[in-house]
């Protein structure tokens, strides 16, 4: 069955918002968003992801409202990308991305991993930070603490963690200190 989503988040602090439409068919989800980003410098994106039916990410492109400059990033399924049709050894081995400026990327790494209550996972994502575009290999861990609703989300290179709340859909909810859902 055919499904439209949409969804709107606020930053935790500051005037910044996301408004995210996701379309899901028999062959996959879509993503298309954009985002505007009040700190610490003002600039808004637009960010379009597509998914297999098993959550895996197809592709991602991200560019600046008002720019001239798109990253494309192509996945195979397996974990290789390219970036902009230029292959990235570095990421080899993951399977989501992780974009600086949305709480949706964490529903990749939730919808694919599928972990039981008490069950944790460690992973690597392709981190995106926007503005400046640059990719990464970031690590991180998800427990899950109430399943399908309720995370513990760990950056494994520094302390940051938090806990993060997903509605039915797996949308985030509520993300303390980033994000907050409007819609």
């Amino acid at each position: 069955m055919d499904t439209t989503i949409v969804a709107r988040w606020r930053e935790w602090e500051g005037n910044g918002t996301q408004h995210l439409v996701m379309s899901s068919r028999h062959d996959g989800s879509f993503v298309d968003a954009v985002a505007i980003s009040s700190d610490p410098y003002p600039f808004a994106a637009h960010y379009k992801i597509a998914m297999r039916p098993d959550w895996l990410t197809r592709r991602v492109e991200v560019g600046l409202v008002g720019g001239d400059k798109v990253l494309i990033l192509e996945a195979d399924g397996t974990g290789s990308w390219a970036k902009n049709g230029e292959p990235i050894p570095a990421l080899d081995g993951v399977f989501e991305p992780d974009l600086s400026i949305s709480p949706f990327t964490n529903t990749l790494a939730v919808k694919r991993l599928r972990l039981a209550k008490g069950e944790s996972a460690e992973i690597r994502t392709a981190y995106v930070f926007v503005p400046t575009l640059e990719v990464f290999a970031d690590p991180q861990r998800y427990t899950c603490l109430e399943e399908g609703r309720r995370y513990l989300y760990e950056s494994l290179d520094s302390d940051f963690r938090r806990e993060i709340m997903f509605d039915e859909h797996g949308l985030v909810t509520d993300y303390p200190g980033l994000f907050r859902r409007l819609l």
